[in-house]
């Protein structure tokens, strides 16, 4: 679904009448000019968001709301000083009758969490190393209600229900392509230690990041906003491999590949990488990262034009090309 569309799931594109179910954004009481209440809110839904406003509001008749709530509405899309704007006619909170389908309230990564989850966790199974094998399904299976559905972040890269899930698999799929060609040239690559600090590369974010009921992130914990989430990964690692009581090389070599995994102390990492597993671990977490941030990007215009300004990435514009794809290769 591209990111350029106005709650799409609940909007007649001809018309300009909405009916359906959206997630308020923010949400406060305020006053006209003639002193009476109204209702601002800003909705959205898995394609994008709008500003609403709700005239002559009232609390008894129209209920309050909050910050994260599902709710439905009705009401016609209007243009406001050359901005869309949502008047609602009706509103009310979702209630457990009504059939949903949260993917199109809540932006989600195109994989099950679920289905994803099990996959890596069988997969870190079948590593040659057994101490790599307990120490990763250890932090997996300690932390799978989270890291089946949590976001990989709070803005930018994968920052959408079961993003961490998307983030590590497809970088999981990236990391045993470059094995393949390098193992052969590098025989003493060790390609678990590879997918080991792929799959927990980004473990704390379990911890790092406040996410909602919703598979959102709301903000950074207390302890992320002080630690950070690749201080946290190490210390995490390091309290596992003393539970299972690991060797403290094995250890150390882990701990690392999370420290460096950034690449540069301007990105967050206090050392750069300093054996190869560690260097394609830190380039493919890039990659997928500047993939995923271009192909977003990218969806919110046609094809022949360039992007705003993208400040994450040095404030490049970014050009839409045409060559080898349809209008639809950027939707998910």
């Amino acid at each position: 679904m591209g990111r350029m569309d106005l709650l799409s799931n609940v909007i007649n594109k001809t018309t300009g009448a909405v009916e359906g179910f959206c997630l308020v954004k923010s949400a406060a009481v305020k006053n006209n000019v003639k002193g009476a209440d109204y209702l601002d809110l800003v909705l959205a839904d898995a394609g994008g968001e709008v500003n609403a406003k709700l005239w002559d509001y009232s609390l008894a008749a129209h209920g309050s709301y909050a910050v994260g709530d599902v709710i439905k509405v009705r009401g016609t899309i209007n243009v406001w000083k050359d901005t869309e704007q949502l008047k609602i006619d009706r509103i009310r909170h979702r209630t457990d009758s009504d059939a949903l389908d949260m993917s199109a309230i809540v932006a989600t990564s195109p994989v099950d969490g679920e289905e994803m989850y099990a996959k890596i966790y069988a997969f870190a199974g079948g590593f040659s190393d057994p101490d790599l094998t307990m120490l990763t399904q250890y932090l997996l299976r300690t932390r799978h209600e989270r890291i089946a559905v949590y976001p990989a972040a709070l803005r930018l890269h994968h920052a959408e229900r079961c993003g961490l899930m998307f983030h590590t698999g497809t970088m999981l799929e990236v990391a045993k392509k470059i094995v393949e060609v390098y193992k052969p040239l590098y025989p003493e690559l060790s390609p678990d230690l590879v997918y080991a600090g792929v799959i927990l590369h980004d473990v704390a974010k379990t911890e790092e990041l406040e996410v909602s009921e919703l598979g959102i992130a709301t903000a950074y914990s207390t302890r992320g906003q002080l630690m950070g989430h690749i201080n946290m990964g190490v210390s995490m690692v390091e309290q596992a491999a003393a539970e299972l009581q690991l060797p403290e090389e094995l250890t150390t070599l882990v701990s690392h590949i999370l420290l460096s995994h950034h690449g540069q102390p301007e990105f967050g990492s206090p050392k750069f990488p300093m054996f190869p597993e560690a260097e394609i671990v830190s380039t493919i977490d890039m990659l997928d990262a500047r993939m995923f941030e271009m192909y977003d990007a990218l969806g919110a215009v046609e094809i022949g034009k360039f992007t705003e300004r993208q400040w994450s990435m040095d404030n490049r514009q970014l050009y839409r090309h045409g060559h080898g794809c349809t209008e639809k290769a950027f939707d998910r």
